[in-house]
């Protein structure tokens, strides 16, 4: 499947808290995010979502439920720079991961969802708490829109979107 998008995220949460990754490169270099990457030729988002699971948190398939929840696409400047598959994972919470760990893109940490949602938490990368609500509490697709400007966040829209089954399978294989 070719894909208009070349990169994908996933937040990973178990019980009340999320898996984040506190990322030693740019983008968001310093600051905590979800895990994912750029998809490879051939790919589908899913399958390279699965993959950079795999590669990044050590998990298989069969440890976790995945979502497609939509995507998350941003302008910087007046110039829509592209956008990434967003998904969601659900870890069974008696599954044991423990952390932190050090990888090599950084380090990944469990963190509670009200601390990654506190409006003077700085540390997180600044459009995860306009979209994480809807993300795991909202079945719906969306597209989550960041406007950016001089380097902040100055406005978001979210856009429900709706799926026909053959994008759904499409996602999938």
């Amino acid at each position: 499947m070719k894909s208009r998008l070349k990169y994908n995220i996933c937040f990973i949460k178990q019980g009340d808290r999320i898996l984040l990754l506190n990322r030693e490169k740019p983008s968001w270099m310093g600051c905590w995010n979800g895990v994912g990457g750029k998809l490879e030729p051939e790919e589908s988002p899913t399958q390279s979502m699965i993959r950079e699971i795999s590669e990044e948190v050590n998990l298989t398939a069969a440890d976790y439920e995945l979502f497609y929840k939509g995507i998350v696409t941003w302008t910087v400047d007046g110039q829509d720079l592209g956008g990434m598959y967003l998904y969601a994972a659900e870890l069974p919470t008696q599954f044991p991961y423990f952390t932190p760990i050090k990888t090599t893109e950084g380090i990944l940490d469990w963190k509670q969802i009200d601390w990654i949602l506190n409006p003077r938490n700085q540390g997180v990368a600044s459009n995860i708490p306009v979209f994480l609500n809807a993300l795991i509490y909202d079945p719906a697709c969306y597209e989550h829109h960041c406007v950016y400007s001089d380097g902040r966040l100055i406005r978001h829209n979210s856009t429900p979107i709706e799926l026909v089954a053959e994008q759904v399978e499409a996602f999938k294989h």
